[in-house]
């Protein structure tokens, strides 16, 4: 079949030979198994703290203890003070960030009769004895059933990155065991997992006083692949948003295009060197990834040039390396057909679909991870 003349028709031929976006080299083995290591401890606190929110803050419009996890002592609140803690604001970002682009099926329930119904049934019953927000509810409909909807994304998101953290955990585990020896083996192990959860049903119940309700029912049949790690990989690897301080937000200076579907924020096409300066989310990703690597990434990190200098920088860019590797992983799932079939047309369909991933990805660091 000939080669499409495509900027980036090397990763396309890479792909169609099972390879991975990424190149397979020893030291990328290791920066991506280490960083998902620590990404996977942290993903666990940010997923148990947003699964808390969503059952603990339901319509509470003052959460001034929504990352205690429920659990409020004066020690852990001088530790909140002194920033003795995990960056849940960067797990709240994700989420915003990800309710806000939208996409799958959990972004259509949420505006569905059937969830506008289940809300208004809950807002009457939490505030059944609070005659100010009844009257807030009935002055302005909207606004208490889109906290709700906010909600219903904090358990979304809490529920992918509870089966992320796992994998990843798992990754390490297999790795220190000698099962994973290659990229393209950590491509596999998270192929298979995202194949294996790929049905798992996504439901959200709550509840209000000893009445149960569900905000998202098993009946909306929504999954874990299809309505979450999709939406999540096309809002946070892809678009995103743009960070305050970097990009002036002035309309008129014309830096922030006006299609939300042409941003090109995300993890995908970030560039680590402004990891480390105010108002960059991710910052606080990788000041906390910093606090869980094995000692072999470390090391390896001490051994650099800066040594640990520049240590958030090096954090990026191992990330940057193993999201590369996510994404090969979301690319092969995705495929209409098996991307090492041999049926002509179904490698002229494979190929019009990977053309269209790596349209997306014309911009992006993937040339630079693959310079180091």
């Amino acid at each position: 079949m000939q080669t499409p003349l495509h900027p980036l028709a090397d990763y396309i031929e890479r792909l169609e030979k099972g390879d991975a976006l990424l190149r397979d080299s020893p030291t990328n083995l290791i920066e991506v198994v280490g960083i998902l290591k620590s990404y996977g401890v942290v993903l666990d606190a940010y997923s148990n703290n947003l699964n808390s929110i969503a059952k603990r803050e339901v319509l509470n419009i003052f959460p001034f203890f929504k990352y205690f996890n429920g659990q409020v002592s004066l020690g852990k609140l001088w530790k909140h003070w002194c920033h003795d803690r995990i960056n849940y604001e960067y797990s709240e970002y994700c989420m915003k960030t990800m309710y806000w682009h939208g996409g799958g099926g959990l972004d259509q329930y949420i505006d569905s009769q059937d969830f506008y119904k289940v809300a208004k049934e809950i807002i009457a019953k939490k505030f059944k004895n609070n005659p100010l927000m009844l009257l807030l509810d009935r002055v302005f409909p909207e606004f208490l059933v889109e906290q709700l909807r906010v909600m219903t994304y904090y358990r979304g998101l809490g529920e992918f990155w509870r089966i992320m953290s796992d994998l990843f955990i798992n990754l390490s585990n297999r790795y220190d065991h000698g099962e994973i020896t290659s990229i393209n083996s950590v491509v596999e192990h998270i192929l298979d997992g995202l194949v294996r959860e790929a049905a798992k049903s996504f439901i959200y119940q709550i509840e209000i006083g000893e009445t149960s309700y569900e905000v998202v029912p098993a009946s909306a049949g929504l999954t874990f692949l299809k309505d979450l790690a999709v939406p999540y990989v096309d809002a946070i690897f892809f678009r995103g948003g743009p960070f305050p301080g970097t990009v002036s937000y002035n309309a008129q200076a014309y830096q922030i295009p006006y299609d939300q579907a042409s941003f090109t924020y995300g993890a995908l096409y970030a560039d680590p060197l402004p990891i480390g300066g105010p108002g960059i989310p991710p910052t606080q990703l990788m000041q906390d990834m910093s606090h869980f690597l094995p000692s072999y990434l470390q090391e390896m990190y001490h051994n650099s040039f800066r040594q640990e200098d520049d240590l958030l920088v090096q954090i990026c860019q191992s990330f940057q390396k193993s999201m590369f590797c996510v994404t090969t992983a979301a690319i092969k799932g995705l495929s209409p057909f098996p991307l090492n079939t041999q049926d002509p047309q179904q490698q002229e369909s494979n190929r019009t679909y990977l053309i269209s991933w790596l349209n997306r990805l014309r911009d992006s660091c993937l040339e630079s991870v693959n310079a180091n």
